[in-house]
């Protein structure tokens, strides 16, 4: 019956229902075609007539009666020993010319480039890109062979592998500048998109479209950026030095302790004096803070806070501190301090008695002194 049903069948046409096939071979019992049958090409196609695996006759969109005058090359082939009536063997290969636009591509690694500003620096990029067919027979000599239907995730891969060997040649040879990178996506696009369409012409495929989407660095890198950023927003080292001072409050905020209370106090300190003199009407040099030369305080600024000693005490041979004066209290009403307690603070030159320290007896002002011996 499929013998039968291909005798009457006289139009040879193919309506793309996907939008991935690059190639659909046109099914036919024994590939027997009818002489006098009807082919249809519609926009965006070519039909492609193989003999027993040679590549005949190339037709562009249109309506054609296939008889000799629109067949030479396959009725030179042929012969026609039985007449022109007779049916004849053949394959057609329908051939998808429009652009295929859902390719993606990126880096699996990083691309090292070397940059004037930044020296060696790693880089890594994604995007999109359209293929085309430029040359059906190319790509049925080259890629498809037999395949009855050739699909974009069959060349997918290839063409991503092929973009990514010629994207770090592309980047260095281009002469931008890292920071210079974005503006001149476009421009590295239509260039990777020539260089890619003149690697793929021996299969007949062309890469009309080329777009890179994101050009990312490593974190240091973007750190970097950020600062040469905030300087040339500040304008000068001082103003920059300023900066650097209002970031480091709450830092010394955030780690309290000895270290951290001094650090906050002399970065408040040195930055009341620069807003005391800038509001003072005093000039203040351009200069690094390194290189300043060290300023008395004014008088109206009080000197630092003093810093509360520190007591360790010696309880059952063991060591146990440091306390402030506050903390003793507890200590005191926990038994560990007596007035017979060995202390010892910073500025000591040995352990002794708590009762021997001035600072120390209002402790003990509601412990009593120890019984006397009993006769």
């Amino acid at each position: 019956m499929d013998r039968i049903r291909g005798e009457f069948i006289d139009i040879i046409e193919w309506t793309d229902d996907g939008r991935d096939t690059i190639v659909w071979r046109f099914p036919r019992y024994g590939n027997e075609i009818k002489m006098g049958a009807r082919l249809v090409v519609r926009e965006s196609q070519v039909a492609v007539f193989v003999n027993e695996g040679r590549l005949a006759d190339v037709y562009q969109p249109g309506t054609y009666t296939l008889t000799t005058q629109n067949m030479p090359v396959l009725s030179t082939l042929k012969g026609w020993k039985h007449g022109f009536e007779s049916p004849f063997k053949a394959e057609v290969y329908f051939v998808t010319t429009r652009q295929f636009t859902d390719f993606k591509w990126g880096t699996q690694n990083p691309v090292i480039l070397r940059d004037a500003d930044f020296g060696m620096v790693r880089v890594r990029a994604f995007g999109t890109f359209a293929a085309q067919v430029a040359d059906a027979a190319a790509l049925l000599r080259e890629l498809v062979g037999t395949d009855p239907q050739f699909r974009t995730e069959e060349v997918g891969e290839h063409l991503r592998q092929l973009i990514v060997s010629k994207l770090g040649s592309a980047l260095g040879s281009s002469g931008v500048p890292l920071l210079d990178l974005a503006a001149r996506q476009d421009g590295i696009g239509q260039q990777l998109a020539k260089a890619l369409t003149l690697e793929l012409s021996s299969t007949g495929i062309a890469i009309p479209r080329f777009y890179i989407e994101n050009i990312s660095v490593p974190p240091e890198i973007e750190a970097a950026i950020d600062t040469r950023s905030r300087m040339t927003i500040t304008g000068n080292l001082d103003d920059y030095a300023k900066l650097q001072a209002a970031d480091a409050i709450p830092i010394a905020a955030a780690n309290p302790g000895t270290g951290g209370d001094a650090l906050g106090l002399g970065v408040g300190m040195a930055l009341g004096q620069r807003i005391v003199q800038s509001t003072s009407g005093a000039a203040t040099p351009s200069v690094p803070v390194t290189q300043a030369p060290a300023q008395p305080a004014p008088a109206y600024v009080p000197p630092p806070l003093p810093t509360a000693p520190r007591w360790f005490l010696a309880v059952g041979g063991q060591q146990q501190g440091p306390y402030d004066q506050s903390a003793l209290a507890g200590q005191v009403a926990a038994g560990n301090l007596t007035r017979t307690t060995l202390v010892w603070r910073s500025g000591q030159a040995a352990w002794q008695p708590a009762d021997q320290f001035p600072e120390l007896t209002p402790l003990f002002a509601d412990v009593p002194p120890p019984l006397p011996p009993q006769g």
